[in-house]
């Protein structure tokens, strides 16, 4: 029997079991993962990050064509066994944990890149926790939401941000609370990839000092409800800025379960970018046995 040395970590309660492995050895497997993430007979956790070098996987490659010094990949598996592209909370949660190993330096306020399957993301190292840049974001289709504790289906509309959402806003915290998210929502038409599924309500003073405030509930594409999703976060906010129009702010402040998001959007020379800012914490280490 072949014994693991994980570290659990989470941001804002989305939660997750990292490793070292940087020349890729371990066979991570759907099988593995899945044990990894059951809560009763595993770790427990919404997913599981190995740190691994670019070099050792060809998505890695692809990276390192585009960055060169974007040494680490973070190699990122949902509770089901299923890879995904990006977690914007799972990036920050990565990058201390690189960190806290000495798998990097960085001083504060400097950046690090680096590489996922969605592309490069620059992690800003800063005093009160990191910021992500999520890079470009792109609006999708228009579909038919459909959740146990809603009468009817509602419009979401589609956000790209390196991974898929589908963000529906809701009446009131009334409703936010009364849905089931013990159910997988279901969208109409069904996205060839899936999709996470976001549900958000305005605060009842939306604008505070130039920030817009908006309450989230989430289901996770491969997990489940979770208590927080930073792509998600970004999502909701993009998508209450379109349907808000001109007026709207380009700070955000996203209430989910496990705290609190910040979501910046701002110019670069290539277009539109969302960024991410929140905490980062380690919980525990250990060893255990795998099957």
């Amino acid at each position: 029997m072949t014994a693991l040395t994980f570290t659990k970590g989470h941001g804002t309660g989305n939660d997750f079991v990292l490793f070292t492995d940087p020349e890729g050895t371990v066979d991570l497997t759907p099988e593995l993962v899945r044990f990894l993430c059951d809560r009763r007979f595993g770790i427990g956790a919404d997913g599981v990050i190995r740190a691994v070098r670019s070099r050792a996987l060809p998505e890695g490659t692809d990276v390192l064509a585009v960055e060169p010094e974007a040494e680490w990949f973070m190699d990122y598996w949902n509770a089901d066994g299923t890879v995904a592209e990006m977690c914007g909370n799972g990036v920050r949660v990565y990058t201390h944990y690189l960190i806290n190993e000495g798998l990097v330096a960085p001083e504060r306020s400097d950046t690090l890149p680096l590489g996922t399957r969605a592309g490069v993301r620059d992690v800003l190292v800063g005093a009160a926790g990191y910021t992500v840049d999520l890079g470009r974001w792109r609006l999708g289709k228009e579909r038919l939401v459909a959740s146990q504790g809603l009468s009817v289906a509602r419009p979401g509309l589609g956000i790209e941000v390196g991974n898929p959402h589908v963000v529906t806003v809701l009446a009131d915290q009334a409703e936010l609370d009364g849905l089931n998210l013990d159910v997988a929502p279901t969208f109409e038409p069904v996205p060839a990839a899936g999709a996470n599924a976001e549900f958000v309500v305005p605060a009842e003073q939306l604008l505070v000092n130039g920030v817009a405030h908006i309450t989230m509930r989430v289901f996770e594409r491969g997990v489940g409800e979770t208590l927080s999703c930073g792509t998600g976060a970004a999502a909701a906010a993009l998508a209450f800025r379109h349907w808000g129009g001109d007026q709207m702010p380009n700070s955000w402040s996203v209430t989910v379960p496990g705290g609190r998001l910040g979501v910046r959007m701002f110019a670069t020379e290539e277009g539109e970018h969302v960024s991410l800012t929140g905490p980062a914490e380690l919980v525990y280490r250990g060893t255990i046995d795998l099957p």
